[in-house]
């Protein structure tokens, strides 16, 4: 009786404090045991990372191992067995009948992971041609602009200097 008496954590000491957080399993609201942070006989005990990772990595499963995949799961014979091959590998029962659909299309490149994303379109060689095209179209524009610029010049200092011009001759020359 007396020994019960010396582990009532209300009737005894700091010893039998610690040794009822030990032996008893005593827990605080927060999940930490009464000696957790305190070192002990072994050293201190290490407490689980809190922090989570920013993004989880996506997972690419390559060809082997997704034929090897459907290949242990056809073995499974045993009712559970698929389950527990599911649960070993971390896969959801969807990876297995995708990657069966695309086994029977025979389509082994539907095995390999595909890059995401929007598909490259191909180049168009007459793309080039014609931006090449509209370029020069762009600087002969240009020149002609610069040209009927200088003609407007000349007619206004021929007129200024009462200069006659024969255009109709310049024309019928041609």
């Amino acid at each position: 009786m007396k020994a019960l008496h010396t582990l009532n954590p209300l009737h005894a000491g700091a010893e039998a404090l610690a040794a009822v957080g030990e032996t008893q399993g005593v827990r605080r609201t927060t999940g930490v045991s009464p000696t957790a942070g305190q070192p002990t006989a072994n050293g201190p005990i290490n407490t689980p990372d809190p922090e989570v990772p920013e993004k989880t990595t996506r997972r690419k499963f390559t060809a082997a191992y997704k034929l090897r995949m459907l290949n242990e799961a056809e073995q499974c014979l045993q009712p559970g067995a698929i389950g527990a091959l599911l649960r070993r590998e971390g896969l959801y029962s969807s990876h297995l009948s995708t990657w069966r659909r695309q086994r029977e299309e025979g389509v082994l490149q539907a095995l390999n992971p595909r890059k995401r994303g929007r598909k490259e379109k191909p180049k168009d060689p007459s793309g080039e041609h014609i931006t090449q095209l509209e370029k020069e179209n762009q600087r002969l524009k240009s020149r002609l602009r610069k040209a009927e610029i200088i003609i407007e010049a000349q007619k206004k200092i021929s007129e200024i200097l009462g200069i006659e011009q024969n255009l109709d001759d310049l024309e019928g020359d041609k």
